[in-house]
């Protein structure tokens, strides 16, 4: 049923930023051997965020890994945990969310992370189950098996702390409710982030606390956006969303830093460690372009969720329309109810979205980055005939057949 414990121990390191204790995980694999049960790997959902992209997929994709080792994993969506609001990596505290929120957010999250996880050995649970139903003289305890000195070792309190900054009773609760989890599931490993790991680590601890077998915990790096500076997020606009277009999936990874085309290559695609190292081999030594590299990295990706086919047409059109400087096959048309067939170019791009506001759709004529039919629009008064279907292009990708009703 399992694979041999070497086997199994060299694709769970693969790619992983720790992995605490690896001798305990050892000894539970070999138990697991011996008595062909599988082992239970958790995975935290947090409600707040319900569209995934590829950072998110870093975490999925190992736990993708222990399922096809085996193992069960446990989909945990946080909709309790969202009621309280996890500041970590900020400064101040996140808002906390109604249940009912939390609730559609994490439908959300389920339908999305089944893009990478099997459907098989897959459990989804929400922590309310046992959370809501804690007493206040059950929560009293659970406060005794931690300290505020522990507390405070969590980095985000401590500098809050030392700067003055106000830290709510509650948010104390959190890594205390996250870590319970843990021992109401009997977990085995608990994955996350790298900005997890003191929460990972309260969960093995109050395991202990509670007579029961502390989990392993394991950490995946963080990956860095498509602008290869800030942490990948949809508020920054520097993400790859999991259900993406193929198209604009690999758009958006060619479009990535050359510095970021192997590490997008090992957490985006999940590729072989064999693989990964020689795609940065050729990299250094200049035997692979960077370009090329990148067309390999961003069909990885877009057939990791959408197939191969898929993967061979996005690159066909992306070098139609990058190479060969044409337009996509298809293409989304609209019609404005407009009074005149005449309007402002500025008008119409921020009517239909492909600018966020007039002043974004100047600023994008200025910098060149919209055209009209083939035209480069370079004047922020221009107007445009709409009485027939004309096709606009903003930035690279953004395409848009437009008429007037």
């Amino acid at each position: 049923m399992f694979p041999p414990l070497n086997e199994q121990m060299d694709i769970i390191r693969s790619g992983v930023q720790e992995l605490l204790p690896e001798n305990e995980l050892a000894q539970k694999i070999e138990r697991s051997l011996k008595t062909g049960k599988s082992l239970q790997i958790k995975l935290g959902c947090d409600p707040s965020r319900p569209d995934l992209h590829l950072g998110h997929a870093v975490v999925l994709g190992k736990m993708r890994q222990f399922q096809d080792l085996g193992h069960n994993a446990v989909l945990l969506i946080g909709d309790f945990t969202g009621m309280i609001g996890d500041p970590t990596g900020r400064s101040k505290t996140r808002p906390a969310l109604t249940l009912e929120e939390t609730r559609q957010n994490g439908q959300s999250y389920i339908e999305q992370a089944t893009h990478v996880l099997s459907s098989e050995r897959l459990a989804l649970v929400y922590n309310s189950e046992w959370l809501g139903k804690l007493s206040f003289t059950d929560v009293v305890a659970l406060t005794a098996k931690f300290t505020v000195a522990q507390m405070l070792e969590r980095d985000d309190f401590s500098k809050r702390y030392k700067a003055g900054e106000p830290i709510s009773i509650h948010e104390f609760l959190y890594p205390l409710a996250q870590g319970y989890d843990s021992v109401a599931l009997d977990t085995d490993v608990e994955l996350g982030g790298t900005d997890q790991k003191f929460n990972l680590l309260v969960g093995r601890e109050l395991q202990r606390a509670y007579g029961k077998e502390p989990q392993c915990i394991l950490t995946m790096p963080i990956l860095e956006g498509t602008d290869g500076v800030e942490k990948m997020s949809k508020s920054l606009g520097n993400y790859i969303g999991i259900t993406d277009s193929p198209r604009e999936m690999f758009g958006k990874t060619m479009s990535i830093p050359d510095s970021l085309i192997a590490r997008y290559f090992r957490y985006g695609a999940f590729a072989a460690d064999a693989d990964v190292k020689a795609m940065e081999s050729g990299l250094q030594s200049g035997s692979l372009h960077p370009r090329n590299a990148k067309v390999q990295t961003a069909m990885s990706i877009v057939a990791r969720y959408h197939g191969d086919e898929a993967a061979k047409g996005a690159f066909g059109e992306f070098e139609r329309m990058f190479v060969n400087k044409d337009v996509p096959d298809e293409i989304e048309s609209i019609a404005l109810a407009l009074e005149s067939a005449t309007a402002a170019i500025v008008d119409v791009l921020a009517q239909t979205g492909l600018a966020a506001s007039k002043g974004e759709a100047r600023r994008l004529i200025q910098g060149g980055g919209v055209s009209v039919d083939g035209e480069r629009v370079t004047d922020i008064t221009a107007s445009v005939d709409l009485s027939t279907e004309r096709t606009f292009k903003v930035g690279k990708r953004k395409f848009l057949n437009i008429r007037k009703a």
